[in-house]
């Protein structure tokens, strides 16, 4: 007899489904490889981006409600920076050899994110 698994209700995908939402945006995709570099406030990342600032404010909120970037206070700015870079850094590269197995090769992961800013793969 074969034991049935159980599979997965909608709420307990939906985790996982608010991460995917997280990265389903390229502009998502430039904050999170910009936050490579380190911290920044939201006045930073509107400079780089060349976005408005609700803009940026919303896709932070997007970003942190799904677990991938972190805020903290400072004076009535707020500091954000990735929530798990060694993670982000592996999916990410996990992103890269899927889409150069169907042939869409991009520039995603830990090895790439370094170019945008000069800096080292291991600079924060």
């Amino acid at each position: 007899m074969i034991a049935k698994v159980a599979e997965p209700t909608t709420a307990e995908l939906a985790p996982a489904a608010a991460l995917f939402h997280g990265l389903a945006d390229p502009t998502r995709l430039l904050i999170l490889r910009h936050l490579r570099t380190g911290e920044h406030k939201v006045k930073e990342l509107t400079e780089h981006l060349g976005l408005a600032q609700s803009t940026v404010s919303a896709h932070l909120s997007c970003l942190r409600d799904c677990g991938l970037v972190a805020s903290r206070p400072v004076g009535r700015a707020s500091m954000f920076t990735l929530a798990e870079v060694d993670g982000l850094e592996t999916m990410l590269v996990a992103a890269e050899t899927l889409l150069a197995a169907t042939g869409r090769e991009v520039a995603l992961g830990a090895h790439h994110w370094h170019e945008s800013h000069g800096h080292g793969a291991d600079t924060p």
